[in-house]
């Protein structure tokens, strides 16, 4: 594209996030992309994997956001997250907000045959509470 050229404006490119170190990707992984609407107060989904990572973004809203081993924090809309997958615990992804709805849209890189959420049971979450940061 000739930039010089163009009779409008170019578009403008902002970097929303960077993931140093990202994880490898199952050689034919499914990418799986998703809009989450969360209802006012909404807890989300239950403690869960995903088998490969994720990449979000918080279109409207605010989200409370916590992954195994990293305090809960509050990620609002037009900031991004995102979670390794594989044995990584996803405690949490509910609305912060009482009185608003929120979203997100999220890329997932899922391995063929397996679904995108596995929730975790009890059990598994008592046997690792030492892994969770403190609240």
């Amino acid at each position: 594209m000739d930039v010089e050229n163009l009779s409008e404006p170019p578009p403008i490119l902002d970097v929303v996030a960077t993931v140093p170190g990202a994880p490898q990707i199952h050689e034919h992984a499914e990418a799986m992309t998703i809009l989450v609407t969360l209802p006012p107060g909404s807890p989300g989904a239950p403690p869960h994997r995903h088998s490969g990572p994720a990449y979000g973004y918080v279109v409207k809203g605010e989200i409370v956001f916590e992954l195994e081993g990293e305090p809960a924090r509050v990620v609002k809309a037009g900031e991004a997250f995102w979670e390794p997958g594989g044995d990584v615990i996803h405690y949490q992804d509910g609305n912060h907000l009482a009185g608003a709805e929120s979203q997100f849209v999220v890329t997932m890189f899922c391995v063929p045959g397996q679904p995108m959420l596995v929730p975790v049971s009890a059990a598994e979450l008592e046997e690792r509470r030492d892994r969770r940061a403190p609240r």
